[in-house]
């Protein structure tokens, strides 16, 4: 079995807490997307109906206005958009990062190899 140097070490530690904080994003990004599938849904259900329509609001359906629920779900539908575009973001320096890390110690145990 070959030595590792104690940067080595510190090095693969980094790049584990890095790999646990992209699994973060990359969960809250599932999440996003899954609420912002259900808003775009419930967006499109209204556009429909002619029907009354109601909301959930602390486990109570309340009947309410088409235009106003459309107009609320509309705003929360860019929010969301925001937020998954943030989170990706985040994704992607993350990613960069681990790419990175992933190279040197690569590179350091191909040195320490030979």
């Amino acid at each position: 079995m070959m030595d590792i140097s104690k940067e080595t070490s510190k090095t693969i530690e980094e790049l584990q807490i890095l790999e646990q904080n992209l699994q973060m994003f990359m969960a809250q990004k599932q999440n996003v997307q899954i609420e912002l599938r259900e808003v775009e849904n419930a967006l499109e259900e209204i556009s429909k109906t002619n029907d009354e329509v109601y909301k959930v609001l602390s486990g109570i359906m309340l009947k309410t206005d088409k235009e106003s629920l459309k107009q609320e779900l509309t705003e929360k539908k860019k929010l969301l958009e925001i937020r998954l575009n943030s989170v990706e973001k985040q994704e992607n320096i993350l990613e960069e990062k681990a790419t990175k890390i992933r190279d040197k110690i690569t590179e350091t145990l191909k040195k320490n190899t030979k």
